[in-house]
């Protein structure tokens, strides 16, 4: 079973014109190469992703930038299929704020949580405007000792690119954070940048986007991380 393709299921709606988008096939070529392994990924479009998608065939799941989704019930139900079924996920950007949404209404019970990008009136906004926007920002982010993604980089500060508007909201950052999902990553200022699930193989999210280092030439140290727990389901 060495030599199985690795199959990827990207969750979003694919735009050329996104940069992300553009780093992500080149980041799974990188470590693709790196790890002598044959990766295979599929688009998923969010509005295609109902209740007969065949998600059983992919070992991981990547929930992408840029967001607003087309159908964002469509992208919390591959989050939710990983969360639950215990497949790899890795969410960046948007996939990291849908990844909170998707914990918040199905784990916590929130069943009015909601998304602030596309409900800014909900009082329980669980994802709001960042104080200073991470638009083509590149800042520092400190992880948590004996994290995932720590032992991805393999150090305990790094430095990532963003182009995010939206985080967790203050307001329920503390009850988001006292049980299953952790803080596993934040930056100078102390705001939270990157969680981890607890008692899964592989639930990753970060609100910056590592998958843009590929366009340098460079392979993303957590993106590796991603499909070596992947391969793991041979």
């Amino acid at each position: 079973m060495e030599n199985r393709a690795i199959r990827i299921a990207l969750i979003g709606d694919y735009d050329p014109q996104v940069t992300a988008h553009q780093a992500i096939p080149v980041a799974l070529g990188l470590v693709a190469e790196n790890l002598q392994r044959t990766v295979q990924f599929e688009w998923l479009a969010t509005e295609e992703i109902g209740t007969d998608t065949a998600l059983t065939q992919f070992d991981g799941f990547w929930c992408v930038p840029a967001s607003p989704y087309k159908s964002e019930d469509g992208a919390l139900r591959a989050i939710r299929f990983a969360r639950e079924q215990g497949r790899p996920f890795l969410g960046t950007c948007g996939g990291f704020q849908h990844a909170v949404l998707e914990y918040s209404r199905n784990v916590l019970g929130w069943a009015d949580a909601e998304h602030g990008e596309t409900s800014p009136e909900s009082e329980r906004a669980v994802l709001t405007p960042l104080s200073c926007s991470l638009v083509e920002a590149i800042d520092v982010i400190h992880l948590q000792p004996g994290s995932l993604i720590a032992k991805a980089y393999e150090k305990s500060e790094i430095e990532e690119g963003y182009r995010c508007r939206y985080g967790v909201n203050p307001q329920f950052e503390q009850h988001l954070m006292s049980d299953q999902l952790q803080a596993v990553g934040r930056d100078s200022e102390g705001d939270l940048r990157a969680i981890e699930l607890k008692k899964h193989p592989f639930f990753v999210a970060t609100l910056f986007q590592p998958e843009r280092a590929a366009l340098k030439g460079k392979m993303p140290p957590l993106v590796r991380a991603f499909i070596e727990a992947c391969g793991l389901r041979d």
